[in-house]
C-alpha cells in the first residue's frame, strides 16, 4: 500500500471556508475517484494555516490512474475553482508504512 499525503498551505482565515466547501461538495468527488480516504486534518499547533489530506492506494499505477480519472471529471474541474485561490503552496509525499505500521506496510526495516 502507497499512502499520498498532500498539505496545503492557505491564506490566513481561509481553513473554515475551505472546509466548508470541501466537506458539502469536493469531498465527495474524490472519494468517487481516489477511493481510501485515510485521514483529512487541518492545523492547530505547529504550522498555522494547514490542510493535510491522506490517500490510500494499492500501487502507483492505481494512485496515477485514479487521479487521472478525477482530474478528467467535468464535476471536478468545476469545483476545483472554489478552493484554487484559496491554497498558497501545496507538497505532495508518497509513502510506504514500515512493516509495523498500525496501517500495515511492506516497506523493509
Amino acid at each position: 500500500m502507497f499512502y499520498e499525503i498532500r498539505t496545503y498551505r492557505l491564506k490566513n482565515g481561509a481553513i473554515p471556508g475551505y472546509l466548508k466547501v470541501v466537506g458539502e461538495e469536493g469531498i465527495a468527488i474524490q472519494k468517487s475517484h481516489l477511493g481510501n480516504l485515510v485521514g483529512y486534518f487541518s492545523s492547530e499547533i505547529g504550522p498555522i494555516n494547514e490542510i493535510v489530506h491522506i490517500w490510500g492506494f494499492e500501487s502507483l499505477d492505481d494512485r496515477q490512474a485514479r487521479r487521472a480519472r478525477l482530474a478528467s471529471d467535468p464535476a471536478w474541474q468545476a469545483f476545483l475553482p472554489k478552493i484554487r485561490d484559496l491554497i498558497v503552496t501545496a507538497d505532495n509525499k508518497i509513502m510506504i508504512p514500515a512493516a509495523f505500521s498500525p496501517l500495515g506496510g511492506s516497506a523493509p526495516i
